[in-house]
């Protein structure tokens, strides 16, 4: 697997956040990176975090051994504090209340439509608020995305920096139009398949030669970042893809 690092730099970073280091997994699938996941654990463990996020797609739906993926919890829930938000495969299993019990018992702060403050050393506030995936509801995807949005930073004042943690990147949209200052997301797998200088090749949610699969995008000053994840789920293969983590470093201009 590959570690890839970005950093992020704003005015409204609060100064008690630079250098804030966040590590981002997704989409583990219930994928095993050795004997209780310990090469996954060993590279979080060195990359020293502030943060853990998980944007979903933990377990996989296909194959659902939740025992398996909370074992990677279990070996890092004393490194940095966890957020989660689900991924369509959660919503899937029709156990998802199960899975949140699960993860909530061993210390992790499961976000649904929901945000909360992160207080800086000196009183600083940051806001991290997730959504649910979309699948748990029966609308249109960018309606549900937009209303859930709303409903997660409706208290939070506009001078507040925001991070949103949301499993699909093709709802970029949906978070610049909410003003989201830095959302992570995952879902697409870097596209499978990479082809050098193109991208990638297919992903759910927006087919062939999909426009958000990898990397660091802006638009109007909101900032998404997304993961190629760990795992994979219905398709096996990855090419010129490797699994991922991610890490963002906040930076205060």
């Amino acid at each position: 697997m590959g570690v890839t690092f970005y950093e992020v730099t704003s005015e409204r970073i609060p100064d008690s956040f630079d250098y804030y280091r966040i590590v981002q997994l997704s989409d583990l699938h219930d994928a095993e990176f050795g004997d209780n996941h310990r090469e996954l654990v060993k590279r979080v463990k060195m990359l020293t975090p502030s943060v853990i996020f998980i944007t979903g797609d933990f377990i996989d739906s296909n194959r659902y051994d939740l025992e398996r993926s909370l074992t990677l919890i279990e070996e890092l829930q004393f490194v940095a504090p966890f957020y989660f938000v689900t991924g369509n495969h959660e919503i899937a299993t029709n156990d998802e209340k199960h899975i949140k019990e699960e993860l909530e018992k061993l210390g992790v702060r499961v976000l649904s439509n929901e945000s909360l403050y992160v207080t800086g050393n000196e009183g600083d506030l940051i806001a991290v608020g997730g959504i649910e995936d979309p699948l748990a509801h029966g609308t249109d995807d960018a309606t549900t995305v937009g209303m859930s949005i709303e409903k997660t930073f409706q208290d939070v004042p506009e001078s507040v920096y925001k991070i949103l943690l949301s499993h699909r990147p093709e709802q970029f949209e949906q978070y610049v139009k909410a003003d989201v200052d830095l959302t992570f997301s995952g879902h697409a797998h870097g596209g499978q398949i990479r082809i050098p200088g193109i991208g990638g090749l297919l992903s759910p949610g927006q087919g062939w030669f999909p426009r958000y699969t990898s990397g660091i995008h802006e638009q109007d000053g909101s900032l998404m970042v997304i993961s190629r994840g760990l795992g994979n789920s219905i398709v096996p293969l990855r090419l010129f893809n490797q699994p991922e983590i991610v890490v963002v470093t906040l930076r205060t201009v």
